[in-house]
C-alpha cells in the first residue's frame, strides 16, 4: 500500500533550480553561436551565427509538436517513443510530474528541448563558409526528426534500449556530442571542401570573440550537466557541477601543453578549444567520476582532440572548425572513459575497470559510442544526399568566394567604411564591390601569426583551425 506521504510533491525549490539550469543551457546555443563566429572569416561571421540561432526557431517548434512526444513518451520497442498527450504539449497538468520527480512535466519538457537545440547548432561548425541556408534549415529539421528524437530516447528514456542495457550518459555524450560529431562527418562528405582548402589562409577573425563564446559556454554548461539530475537535494548534481569544473580546468591544461610541446606557443584559441574538449568529454561522465577522475578525464581529453584535430589534413576532409576532433573525439573518449573511472558511488552503483568492477562498463559504454556513432553517420550522410539532390546543399562558387554572409542574408558583420550599417548585397556585387574582406584579414589577425611573422618563424605544418598555430592552409 503506498501512502499519501510516500507520493512525490512538487519541490518549488527544485523547479527553480531546473528553471535556472533551463536558461544556462539556452544561453548555450548563441555562445557556440559566438565561439564559431569568431573562427570564420570576415565575409561568414552572420551565417555562422545564423546557423546556430535558426536552431533555436526550427527545434523549439517541432519539440512542441511532436519532438518532445518522439523522445520521451511511452515507450515502443526500445527504439522510439510516443504519447499523445505530449504532441502540442497538450493534455499535460501545471501541477502534473515527471515520473518519479519533484518537478512539473513542463519544466522537464523545456529542459530537454534546449538539448534538443543546440545538438543541431553543433554541426554548423562543420560546415562554415559553403552550404546554402535554406537547405541548413531543411537538414535541421530532418535531422532532429529521424536522428536525434529517437537518439535521446535511446539513451535517456525510461525503456530506451541503450538506456536499459545501463549504458551511462549523464548529460550527452552520445546522443549529443557523438551524435553531432558523426553528422558532421556524414554532411561534410558530400558537401566537399571549401574553395581553397589547404591552399588559401583561413584564420579566424575574431579571437576575442571565440574567447567570449568558450566562456559563456563553460557558464552555461554548469546547468547543462548539474540540471541533468533533475534536482538539488541528494548531492549529485554537486559532484556533476564541480567535475565539469575540474575536467574543462584540466583538458585546457592538457591541450596548451601538448601544444607548447608540439608547436612551441600557447595560445588563446588552443586555451578556448581546450575547455570546450574538456566540456565535452565529461559531460557523459560528470555523475559517475571523481573530480579526481575528473582530472584525467580532461587532460586525456584535451590532449587527445588537441591531436585529433589535424587529422582532417591528413584524410582530406573539411572539418572547417573541428567539430569532428572536438566533439566527436571528445564525446567517444569521455563514455568510453566511465568504463575506467566510474566510481559507483554517484550517480550508480556501475564501477569502472580502475575501482574492481572489470571490463563490464566499459564494453556497455562501448556499445552505445559505436552504435549512436554509426546510425548517425549513415543517416545524416543519406539527409544530406537527398537535400543535395533535391535543392543543392551548397552555394554557388561565385558566391562562395565573395562571402555567404552577402549571398544568404544581404548583410556583412563589420562596416571597415565607417558608414553604418551592413552593406546590403547587390546583384553582381561581391567581396571585391564593397563587401567584406574576402580572407579574414581585418582586425582578428592573431598575436602568434604577428610574432611567428616577425621572428621569421613558420607556422607550424599540419595544424587546424583549433589548434591556433595555423598554416597558409588554416582556418
Amino acid at each position: 500500500m503506498t501512502l499519501a506521504a510516500d507520493k512525490a510533491t512538487l519541490s518549488p525549490a527544485n523547479t527553480g533550480f531546473m528553471l535556472i539550469c533551463t536558461a544556462l543551457v539556452m544561453l548555450m546555443t548563441p555562445a557556440l553561436a559566438f565561439f564559431y563566429g569568431g573562427m570564420v572569416r570576415v565575409k561568414s561571421v552572420l551565417n555562422m551565427l545564423m546557423m546556430s540561432f535558426i536552431s533555436l526557431g526550427i527545434v523549439t517548434v517541432l519539440w512542441v509538436l511532436y519532438g518532445f512526444g518522439l523522445a520521451f513518451g511511452q515507450d515502443n520497442g526500445g527504439f522510439l517513443g510516443w504519447t499523445g498527450d505530449f504532441a502540442g504539449l497538450g493534455g499535460i497538468g501545471l501541477t502534473e510530474l515527471w515520473g518519479t520527480t519533484t518537478i512539473p512535466v513542463y519544466v522537464f519538457a523545456v529542459f530537454q528541448l534546449m538539448f534538443a537545440v543546440i545538438t543541431p547548432a553543433l554541426i554548423s561548425g562543420a560546415l562554415a563558409d559553403r552550404v546554402k541556408f535554406t537547405a541548413w534549415a531543411l537538414f535541421i529539421a530532418l535531422w532532429a526528426t529521424v536522428v536525434y528524437f529517437p537518439v535521446a530516447h535511446w539513451v535517456w528514456a525510461e525503456g530506451g534500449w541503450l538506456f536499459d542495457l545501463g549504458v551511462i550518459d549523464f548529460a550527452g555524450g552520445t546522443a549529443v556530442h557523438i551524435n553531432a560529431g558523426a553528422a558532421a562527418l556524414g554532411v561534410i562528405l558530400v558537401v566537399g571542401k571549401r574553395i581553397g582548402f589547404k591552399k588559401d589562409p583561413m584564420r579566424p577573425h575574431s579571437l576575442p570573440l571565440v574567447m567570449l563564446g568558450a566562456g559563456l559556454l563553460w557558464f552555461g554548461w554548469f546547468g547543462f550537466n548539474a540540471g541533468s539530475w533533475l534536482n538539488n537535494d541528494d548531492g549529485v548534481g554537486a559532484v556533476a557541477f564541480v567535475d565539469t569544473q575540474v575536467a574543462t580546468a584540466a583538458a585546457m591544461l592538457g591541450w596548451l601543453g601538448y601544444e607548447k610541446l608540439r608547436h612551441g606557443s600557447f595560445t588563446t584559441l588552443g586555451a578556448a578549444s581546450g575547455a570546450v574538449a574538456g566540456l565535452v568529454a565529461i559531460t557523459p561522465a560528470c555523475g559517475a567520476v571523481s573530480p579526481l577522475g575528473a582530472i584525467a578525464v580532461g587532460v586525456i581529453a584535451g590532449v587527445l582532440c588537441a591531436m585529433a584535430v589535424g587529422l582532417k589534413y591528413r584524410f582530406g576532409y573539411d572539418d572547417s572548425l573541428d567539430v569532428v576532433g572536438v566533439h566527436l573525439v571528445g564525446g567517444v573518449v569521455g563514455s568510453l572513459l566511465i568504463g575506467l573511472f566510474a566510481t559507483g558511488g554517484v550517480q550508480s552503483d556501475a564501477k569502472g575497470l580502475f575501482y574492481g568492477g572489470g571490463l563490464e562498463q566499459l564494453g556497455k559504454q562501448a556499445v552505445g559510442v559505436v552504435c549512436v556513432l554509426s546510425y548517425s553517420l549513415v543517416v545524416s550522410f543519406l539527409l544530406a544526399k537527398i537535400i543535395d539532390w533535391v535543392m543543392g546543399f551548397r552555394v554557388s562558387e561565385d558566391e562562395e568566394v565573395a562571402g555567404v554572409d552577402q549571398a544568404a542574408h544581404a548583410e556583412t558583420a563589420y562596416d571597415f567604411g565607417g558608414t553604418g550599417g551592413g552593406a546590403v548585397a547587390r546583384p553582381g556585387a561581391g567581396a571585391a564591390a564593397g563587401g567584406a574582406p574576402s580572407h579574414g584579414d581585418g582586425p582578428g589577425r592573431s598575436k602568434h601569426q604577428d610574432t611567428a611573422a616577425a621572428s621569421g618563424k613558420a607556422p607550424a605544418s599540419g595544424e587546424t583551425s583549433a589548434s591556433g598555430k595555423e598554416k597558409s592552409v588554416d582556418a
